[in-house]
């Protein structure tokens, strides 16, 4: 049996997100300089969301290039950056074709102007298309979200537009990048390192986290739909305990 025929269709996590971590290593086994693990690693992003396609997850969200990103070496941020827009130009008749619409959340404007303008380009472009919301996590870090969320919230409260009492968890979460989107079911990670690197931390509170050591560029279909299974052996508590669940679903 193949493994995607081994996943319950009736319990496919409806938002997955991934660090793509391992592309320098990568291209370092391979003798090469790190730029060559970054553009290898454009097919494993095709494999994801086709397979996500396949599952009919909704929504994926993936960290592209963090705060923390700027920094590395300027030709490595430079060569990034020019691989974004190259990727946006030959990727686009894909999104539209396969009906997937591009979000983006981060703080968009240290981008340099030219990602900015194609980034906006290619969301106007697939505004409009429902299959899977592909969402990529640029100059994007937790710490920096939350802040934001907190310095917008504290102007609201500043300006009688919301009092105290009134901020609650739910609350909160409007003011997030995220707002627009379900938290992440399933958190992955490449490479097998043990860290969350300031990826969401306010939406994973309650994420299953995959780790795998497979590298991102060597990541596919298959190891996706593996993530997948090992999601649906995880009893999902939120707290409370398996005999509480067990009389839930009867």
């Amino acid at each position: 049996m193949s493994i995607i025929n081994q996943i319950d269709k009736n319990n496919i996590p409806q938002h997955i997100a991934i660090i793509m971590d391992g592309n320098g290593r990568w291209a370092k086994n391979k003798g090469a300089a790190r730029i060559f693990g970054h553009k290898s690693a454009v097919t494993s992003v095709r494999e994801v969301i086709e397979g996500c396609g396949e599952l009919n997850v909704k929504y994926l969200t993936l960290y592209a290039f963090s705060t923390e990103n700027w920094n590395r070496p300027q030709n490595e941020v430079n060569a990034l950056m020019e691989l974004l827009v190259s990727t946006l130009r030959t990727e686009v008749n894909e999104l539209v074709k396969n009906n997937i619409k591009l979000c983006a959340i981060g703080n968009l404007k240290s981008l340099p102007e030219e990602c900015q303008r194609e980034l906006e380009e290619v969301m106007k472009i697939t505004a409009n298309n429902t299959q899977l919301h592909l969402t990529l996590a640029l100059s994007y870090s937790a710490r920096w979200e939350i802040t934001e969320a907190a310095r917008a919230i504290a102007l609201d409260v500043k300006n009688n537009i919301i009092s105290p009492e009134q901020i609650t968890e739910n609350l909160f979460s409007c003011y997030l990048n995220t707002r627009h989107m379900p938290d992440p079911e399933l958190l992955i990670r490449t490479s097998g390192e043990m860290r969350i690197s300031n990826f969401l931390l306010w939406q994973i509170a309650y994420s299953e986290i995959y780790i795998t050591h497979i590298l991102w560029p060597d990541f596919r279909k298959q190891h996706l739909f593996e993530a997948v299974l090992d999601y649906q052996k995880r009893e999902r508590r939120f707290g409370r305990t398996s005999e509480q669940l067990l009389s839930k679903n009867r």
